[in-house]
């Protein structure tokens, strides 16, 4: 439920701000060629892309059964994790200039139907990511922890509409760049616990062999089972019991995410 949430949270919040970003520019600066209307058209067409998305994932995962459910799945759980560490990495490059590059766009828009479509991409993105993202931690769960998932989904949202507003009235305690780099440690956590739930799928699967099981035994400290210990899985990919192969893939993710974050600094310098 917390996974979701935050991911729910995190991912609305910059879709708001996207939003509020058009609707300032629009309401201050359009020349009549375009409207709010045309803002909301474009949102629309985001959340219907999202929409889509998410009904055709869901109906080729019915058409699948046995290896090949599993290997779809253990897909979505590496391309959610994948796109869960872009999306943070790109925030961090380009967040400080999203919203130049937006109004930049709509200036640039040669009607209503081209600032529309600009709200479809924007809108539609952060929706894609989110269907993505709750599928990957959909899969690990069912009956009453499903439900609870998407009841954590569904106070994200609630969350984000607070957030955004505060952040739009300019509270001092919360501004948009602190928030987005506190935000985006857990973001990374979260990759990492899906991408060891990805491995251990292709274990089971005996697509991947875990090399050594278990590296060591901290059961007694944290175990997997308990309230602290589920909660260090789902937010970090905790393991009491870790095979080689899943250490090997968790340190992996945290060495290429210091990489590609210190990669443009050092092209900058």
């Amino acid at each position: 439920m917390g996974n979701a949430l935050f991911i729910v949270w995190r991912e609305s919040v910059e879709a708001i701000l996207v939003v509020s970003i058009l609707y300032a520019w629009i309401r201050a600066r359009s020349d009549g060629r375009i409207g709010v209307g045309h803002l909301w058209t474009g949102v629309g067409g985001g959340l219907l892309l999202a929409g889509v998305l998410a009904a055709a994932m869901l109906g080729l995962q019915s058409q699948l059964a046995g290896d090949a459910l599993e290997a779809f799945q253990a897909g979505i759980v590496f391309v959610a994790a994948g796109l869960i560490t872009h999306m943070v990495l790109w925030m961090r490059h380009h967040g400080r200039h999203m919203k130049r590059e937006l109004e930049t766009g709509l200036a640039n828009a040669a009607g209503g139907a081209s600032a529309a479509l600009l709200a479809t991409i924007a809108v539609g993105r952060e929706g894609a990511e989110t269907v993505l993202f709750l599928y990957g931690l959909g899969v690990e769960q069912s009956g009453e922890a499903l439900h609870r998932m998407l009841a954590g989904a569904g106070i994200g949202f609630v969350l984000a509409l607070a957030t955004a507003w505060l952040i739009q009235r300019g509270a001092r305690w919360l501004p948009s760049r602190v928030f987005f780099r506190a935000t985006e440690i857990v973001l990374f956590l979260l990759a990492a616990a899906l991408l060891v739930s990805g491995v251990e799928r292709l274990i089971n699967m005996e697509w991947l062999p875990p090399l050594l099981e278990p590296v060591w035994d901290s059961s007694l400290l944290l175990s997997d089972g308990s309230t602290v210990g589920a909660i260090a899985a789902a937010f970090a990919g905790y393991r009491a019991q870790p095979s080689l192969m899943v250490l090997l893939a968790w340190v992996g993710y945290w060495a290429l995410v210091a990489l590609l974050g210190r990669l443009p600094r050092r092209t900058a310098a």
